[in-house]
């Protein structure tokens, strides 16, 4: 395997990870289109590099896109690629992943993501393996070896017509699966260790001291939301804090913003907002028990004047974040909940900056 395959997930010794690559190295020397499904930070943009290097096209373009990067049409340009004049600013032609990846393997993150035009697009590819450039006619042929990614339960958002089932039916010819870090927890040291060993050397410390009884405790009982990818921020974040004792690191900071100076404005605000929350539910809950003629208007509970915009988005962010906990920050059953469709949710969460916490 290529010596710039990068592997900061892939170590590791538990079952888990090992099915993993088992599966991995299964699938690999085929041609045949691949899912990888995982939790933010698990590692899948790494199993997709091990695919590729472990395939026949190892010697041939791996070529990588975020699909949630980009708007529908610049997506649909960046995948298939345009011709002079095709819309506004297109000034010469444009080749596109699928052209550039030509003999070699595409990686498409956040498959989720894509609109249904592009789903459609991606469809013929697979089928027939053609395509045009937008603005093009044209017909080109790819060469090309599929992989995807998503955080998201695809089945479930075909099943409620977020996603093309044809689509997901001719990229499921098999589907990997990652573990989170948490069901990986005898692996939690080692890759601690590399880490880091890792920011030692780019620090160039003279050596690493590892790591105290406290902070290996630590570090083993924490439930990692982020997965690999936080673990990796804590670590560095530890050894360059630490610098160059040689006393073994304890001082573990999992939450970079903890601070007795931290602003506490919005804390105090969501809280109150959180306690009036609670307060409506409970008088809701009365007010369902009694018979019509006897309900009574609750008193509102807002201190005037106030920012009624401000106001506004301040409890949509509420009614988002008690959703998304409901739903266990699954984004479907979430826009279930609240009666939105996928792609409406996550505009909403992208507006108030909240797809940072799915």
């Amino acid at each position: 395997m290529p010596s710039k395959f990068k592997q900061d997930s892939l170590i590791g010794q538990s079952n888990a990870l090992l099915e993993v690559l088992e599966h991995v190295s299964q699938i690999a020397p085929l041609t045949k289109p691949v899912l990888i499904i995982g939790e933010r930070g698990t590692g899948k943009e790494l199993i997709a590099e091990r695919l590729h290097y472990l395939s026949r096209r190892w010697d041939q373009q791996f070529i990588k896109l975020n699909c949630s990067s980009l708007s529908e049409n610049l997506l649909e340009s960046e995948l298939f690629g345009h011709e002079t004049g095709a819309f506004t600013g297109a000034k010469g032609r444009h080749e596109g992943r699928f052209e550039r990846a030509d003999s070699g393997t595409l990686f498409l993150d956040e498959l989720a993501n894509t609109s249904g035009l592009v789903q459609e697009k991606l469809l013929r590819v697979i089928e027939y393996g053609e395509y045009e450039r937008v603005g093009g006619s044209k017909t080109l042929r790819a060469d090309v070896r599929l992989i995807c990614a998503a955080n998201e339960d695809l089945p479930s958002l075909a099943e409620a017509g977020e996603f093309r089932p044809d689509l997901l039916d001719r990229l499921a010819f098999d589907v990997i699966t990652l573990p989170p870090l948490r069901c990986r927890r005898e692996d939690t040291l080692e890759l601690a260790q590399y880490f880091a060993i890792g920011m030692t050397r780019q620090l160039k410390l003279e050596f690493f001291p590892g790591f105290g009884a406290q902070a290996k405790a630590l570090l083993l009982d924490y439930h990692w939301p982020g997965n690999i990818r936080e673990l990796k921020n804590v670590i560095e974040r530890a050894v360059y804090r630490h610098g160059d004792s040689d006393e073994p690191i304890n001082d573990i900071i999992l939450d970079p913003f903890e601070s007795p100076y931290r602003p506490q404005q919005r804390v105090k605000m969501q809280q109150r907002r959180s306690a009036q929350a609670t307060e409506s539910a409970a008088v809701a809950s009365t007010v369902s028990t009694k018979p019509a003629e006897q309900v009574a208007p609750a008193a509102g509970a807002v201190n005037f004047p106030i920012d009624f915009k401000s106001h506004c988005e301040q409890a949509e962010i509420q009614l988002l974040n008690q959703a998304l906990a409901a739903a266990q920050f699954n984004q479907k059953k979430t826009a279930d909940l609240l009666g939105l469709s996928y792609h409406q949710l996550r505009g909403i969460l992208k507006k108030y900056n909240l797809l940072e916490k799915v």
